[in-house]
């Protein structure tokens, strides 16, 4: 269950925090840390899924035009590299396409502030679902990052294992900029130019991904996330260059590999796991923005920014539209 942590920051997943100020983070990439073997052996592994390298592409079909941009969700200042790549791009289209645009993210802060238990248990608390030793554990790291365990006591399982993927280092930052991640800037971008920006799923997406999960599993998850939290830094850093060196398959199959490793989990359930994870985040959400994507681009030129994980392998949205008779092509 480790690459769980990685990928929820990489997909849209919103953080509603409040936390103290923190020192820099000063995370190691671990892939740099591997034997050269171990890492030619991921890196030959992500090479067997289509589409495994790369944030940007071109896909075309009958005079139609797509620009696929594969984001990272936190801020970056190498952002900046990325959106001068992206906004002659942006120049051409006639929509913009993000996972949750203007109109997605009011209804769910709507819907938070009307009812509560999107995020907050009422029936029962952490401590009463946990062991005494690991709600200890969660209630320190929480604490950290600027939540007390009183108000973290309440929190849905898996709300708490999203904010548990984020360092303390982090939290500030991501208090202070929470649109400072690819997908917002290039929003901000559309903005200016008058461009419309449309939400690819309805706002409460992220909502049913999760109820897919018993509290069962949210519990399992939240013991996986603490058993690793203190290298929470080295996992960010890690996830961060990987998307930046255009390597996001890379990035879960380390993870996989690094959850074969765990104490107590076996290959078939960390396959069964994963099994779960990709159909729940990536696969039937990549299935349900294809006609979407192709409806907005009938209509003009397109630019779709989502999480750089939808774009590899054979459920990946550029191998769809590829099965729909598109043409791709690479632009970096």
């Amino acid at each position: 269950m480790r690459n769980f942590l990685s990928l929820l920051c990489l997909l849209a997943i919103p953080l509603v925090v409040s936390a103290p100020a923190q020192a820099a983070c000063q995370g190691v990439n671990l892939l740099s840390q591997m034997a050269p073997a171990d890492r030619t052996r991921l890196a030959q592994t992500a090479a067997t899924h289509p589409f495994h390298q790369g944030n940007l592409w071109r896909a075309t079909k009958d005079g139609q035009q797509i620009t696929l941009v594969g984001t990272y969700h936190l801020a970056d200042p190498r952002h900046d590299q990325v959106l001068d790549t992206v906004l002659p791009h942006l120049d051409t289209a006639t929509t913009l396409l993000v996972e949750a645009g203007p109109e997605e993210e009011a209804a769910l802060l709507a819907a938070v502030a009307k009812d509560p238990t999107l995020f907050v248990m009422t029936d029962t608390t952490l401590p009463t679902l946990m062991a005494p030793e690991d709600w200890e554990t969660l209630s320190a790291a929480m604490t950290r990052r600027g939540i007390p365990g009183f108000m973290a006591a309440k929190f849905q399982p898996w709300y708490l294992t999203v904010l548990l993927a984020v360092p303390p280092c982090m939290m500030t930052e991501v208090q202070a900029q929470p649109k400072a991640g690819l997908d917002h800037r290039i929003m901000e971008e559309a903005r200016a130019r008058g461009v419309p920006v449309q939400g690819l799923e309805p706002y409460d997406t992220v909502f049913s991904l999760f109820d897919s999960f018993s509290r069962d599993d949210q519990i399992s998850m939240l013991r996986a996330s603490l058993a690793i939290e203190g290298q929470a830094e080295d996992y960010m850093a890690t996830l961060a260059d990987s998307y930046f060196a255009g390597e996001s398959r890379l990035i879960w199959e380390l993870m996989r590999d690094l959850s074969l490793q765990m104490p107590g989990y076996t290959p078939e359930q960390v396959d069964s796991d994963l099994a779960k994870m990709e159909q729940a985040l990536l696969i039937t959400r990549n299935r349900n923005w294809v006609p979407v994507i192709e409806a907005a681009a009938a209509k003009g030129p397109v630019l779709a920014a989502f999480g750089a994980l939808h774009l590899p392998s054979d459920y990946g949205i550029p191998y769809l539209l590829q099965q729909q008779g598109w043409t791709l092509t690479p632009l970096e």
